[in-house]
């Protein structure tokens, strides 16, 4: 396998996906190098029974579980939302707004809706990915994601 094509090919994306997990640049860029490295130095290759990809963002959650079971600090909320240069104030305001009422809700969205939300919506993985990294099936990330989607929306027509 040569390794430094798929380092080249995929380090941006498990990178976005550990983003997504912790939330702290440091410490995601941390476990995306030790996901390249572990991938590299593993006596268990690549199987080929899923994409590379895949293969990699599993190790990456392994090891963002393993930091997180290791320090016990959560993921910081992300508060800041992307703006598009061109709307007016008030229409910023409010979509800054519902960002952040998003964010919060889905801070206290219980497992797996939160992180099947967030491979979906933030680290972009189709839903098969989201179902090998569970170990699952890809209808089962395409349930648990219109689950999550559907308490996200109950919790914002319930708060206004």
């Amino acid at each position: 396998m040569d390794y430094e094509k798929l380092y080249q090919s995929y380090y941006l994306q498990v990178y976005s996906y550990v983003m997504t997990l912790v939330r702290n640049q440091p410490l995601a860029e941390e476990i995306t190098q030790n996901t390249f490295y572990r991938a590299m130095t593993s006596k268990k290759t690549f199987a080929q029974r899923s994409g590379e990809l895949t293969w990699l963002c599993s190790i990456a959650k392994h090891l963002a579980a393993d930091e997180y079971r290791k320090t016990g600090k959560t993921a910081e909320l992300d508060e800041a939302a992307a703006v598009s240069g061109g709307q007016n104030p008030a229409d910023a305001v409010e979509d800054k707004e519902t960002a952040l009422q998003i964010h919060l809700i889905l801070h206290d969205l219980p497992e797996p809706y939160k992180e099947v939300f967030q491979l979906r919506v933030f680290g972009e993985l189709p839903f098969s990915q989201i179902g090998f990294i569970f170990g699952k099936t890809e209808n089962w990330a395409r349930v648990t994601y219109h689950r999550a989607r559907m308490k996200i929306q109950e919790r914002m027509e319930k708060h206004g």
